[in-house]
């Protein structure tokens, strides 16, 4: 039975931070976003975020996104500064082509930082990308 259940894998999509300029706290913050660079619109985009280091975790937080149309980005969640030393996973779900499509991202301790950045169209600054 298991081997008759298809795991597609969930491609052209990106889990990315980048710090922008926040008008509430007057700094600028780092902010992770989620990029569909699929063609089509993919449904019921669920984010699933946590870090965790070897002593310390933190809450398990779930975002809906909903539907995003291709090439298009949505916010998930600020990242503060204070975690940045935690393995920060994000559990990507959504739907497309009648499938339900997985992956997942992570960003490795201290990865969030300028110095890792690069140029990202979509967003057309300097961005983290997860891996």
């Amino acid at each position: 039975m298991k081997k008759d259940i298809e795991f597609p894998i969930a491609e052209n999509i990106q889990i990315i931070a980048t710090k922008e300029w926040d008008k509430d706290f007057l700094a600028q913050t780092w902010n992770v976003y989620f990029i569909n660079n699929r063609e089509e619109v993919i449904e019921s985009v669920l984010v699933m975020s946590r870090g965790n280091s070897k002593d310390k975790k933190t809450t398990t937080l779930r975002h809906g996104l909903g539907d995003l149309p291709g090439h298009t980005g949505a916010k998930v969640e600020f990242i503060p500064e204070e975690v940045f030393g935690f393995t920060n996973e994000y559990l990507v779900t959504f739907f497309a082509q009648g499938k339900l499509f997985e992956r997942n991202f992570k960003f490795p301790p201290f990865s969030i930082s300028e110095k890792n950045t690069v140029f990202i169209d979509l967003m057309g600054q300097d961005c983290v990308l997860a891996q």
